[in-house]
């Protein structure tokens, strides 16, 4: 069953004299990767930014859980129901690995105790041991850094992670293990993994695979 789902989606960037995407269909469900490839310019990033609620559809509905995003507060949509991971990690520069992850439990009023104990599980569901936890993001690794990513966009509870062009920034191996780590969050706890990539072996993992081109979004997997 579908999760999230974009109906008839169009966008026109203000002033734009033409569609950054136009009549965009797609389903994403529960329990699998999904994968959005396509050139640079082609409207990747753009629907990223309307599924995770950073910016309104032009014309057409996003749809999560049944329930219609025009009617959703859309401060807490991207506080409880979808989490975006970024290429460039966006970690708090001046909080340890596991103040970053804490952040947004305590942002909606989880005790300090509770959320050190959550970040805690998350850290080390996501690879990172023990001693890294009082670090600084500069003091890791950019494997690691966006290992903490992922454990705090799991930190807010939602199901759908939407991640854009997440081992952009990595070398071989950490793309790898980045890849594999967001297949087993999808496959075995039942996390909505969507994906905006230009790399070739996350489209190959991936359960479902779009190319977005000139706006239009096409099946391929």
């Amino acid at each position: 069953m579908s999760v999230l789902t974009a109906e008839n989606v169009s966008y026109r960037y203000k002033n734009g004299d033409r569609m950054a995407l136009n009549g965009v269909n797609c389903a994403f469900e529960a329990g699998k990767v999904i994968a959005v490839v396509g050139p640079s310019g082609s409207g990747k990033t753009t629907l990223l930014s309307i599924l995770a609620g950073l910016d309104r559809p032009s014309a057409g509905t996003v749809v999560l859980n049944g329930q219609d995003l025009a009617a959703k507060n859309l401060d807490q949509y991207r506080r409880e129901d979808v989490s975006v991971i970024f290429q460039a990690f966006q970690l708090f520069p001046l909080l340890t690995v596991m103040e970053n992850v804490c952040y947004s439990m305590e942002l909606v009023g989880i005790s300090q105790k509770e959320a050190k104990a959550k970040a805690g599980e998350l850290l080390a569901k996501v690879g990172i041991s023990e001693e890294k936890w009082k670090r600084y993001p500069a003091n890791l690794s950019g494997g690691e850094q966006q290992r903490v990513a992922i454990a705090r966009s799991m930190a807010s509870g939602a199901q759908v992670l939407l991640a854009d062009e997440p081992t952009g920034n990595l070398d071989g191996e950490n793309s790898r293990n980045v890849v594999e780590l967001l297949t087993k969050l999808a496959h075995e706890d039942n996390y909505c993994v969507v994906i905006v990539t230009h790399d070739p072996a996350i489209a190959e993992a991936s359960d479902t695979v779009y190319r977005m081109a000139d706006g239009v979004l096409t099946q391929e997997k």
